[in-house]
């Protein structure tokens, strides 16, 4: 899975910055109603929902905040039904796949914000099943290194892990993300918190099964121009795409 986590890592930083401006906020509380509908309000009982609160914390959302989402979630004094998830898929520049989870009480103000994102950045908004077959979701459970590999992967293994890759999960912050099937994320988060590794985040995740080299910069700066304005949005959760790129183009392409 070399390479894919590229754009997880810009995220990372963007999310930081986010959370300055509070669009973080709003996007982890809106998942954390979503966990609290479909699963209750009790986080001992709810895998989802504790995950969601995790975020949450890690991304610096208040007490009171989470506990309102959860209340919410729960049916406490507001229509929690109205939250639908969905997802869409596109192009972008020089055809790269994106793949979009949102959380939406209107479908048709996001799709209409989401073609407007694409369209300005020269990409597309896709029908679905467009490029839905490129991606793989799966459970990411991110460990604070520095580790042991071989002990770590001995015990991911037996939580039902699938594969590894050593990254940087903030600056100057090193680890590795553990990768298993959806099903098994709760498990493996179990089995490496009992074996007394920190875990620095866990999630579900899109992953592509293949990646389009991105060496034009042009296309380089339209393509993060674009997936910008789509993190940018307060309807998305999560925006996946499967371009690669080197590490100076995307600094130059940022800048």
């Amino acid at each position: 899975m070399a390479g894919h986590s590229k754009w997880a890592n810009i995220k990372r930083q963007k999310a930081r910055v986010d959370a300055v401006k509070g669009a973080i906020f709003a996007r982890v509380s809106r998942a954390i109603i979503v966990a609290a509908r479909t699963g209750g309000g009790d986080p001992a009982g709810n895998f989802q929902l504790r995950t969601a609160i995790e975020m949450a914390k890690a991304a610096g959302v208040p007490n009171d905040n989470i506990d309102r989402a959860i209340a919410k979630g729960s049916g406490q004094g507001f229509d929690a039904d109205r939250l639908e998830a969905i997802r869409y898929e596109g192009y972008g520049p020089g055809g790269v796949a994106v793949l979009i989870e949102a959380l939406t009480d209107n479908r048709n103000r996001t799709a209409a914000d989401l073609r407007a994102a694409f369209s300005k950045n020269g990409g597309n908004l896709g029908e679905t099943g467009c490029v839905g077959w490129m991606f793989d979701q799966k459970g990411v459970v991110a460990v604070v290194g520095p580790l042991d590999e071989e002990a770590l992967l001995e015990a991911a293994l037996e939580g039902g892990a699938e594969s590894y890759e050593l990254t940087e999960l903030e600056e100057d912050l090193e680890g590795v993300e553990v990768f298993c099937a959806p099903a098994d994320l709760e498990r493996l988060s179990d089995t490496l918190k009992a074996q007394g590794y920190t875990l620095h985040q866990v999630e579900t995740r899109w992953i592509p099964s293949n990646t389009v080299e991105v060496a034009d910069p042009d296309q380089a700066r339209s393509l993060l121009k674009m997936m910008d304005a789509l993190d940018d949005l307060d309807d998305v959760q999560s925006a996946t795409a499967n371009f690669d790129m080197t590490e100076d183009l995307m600094a130059m392409s940022t800048l």
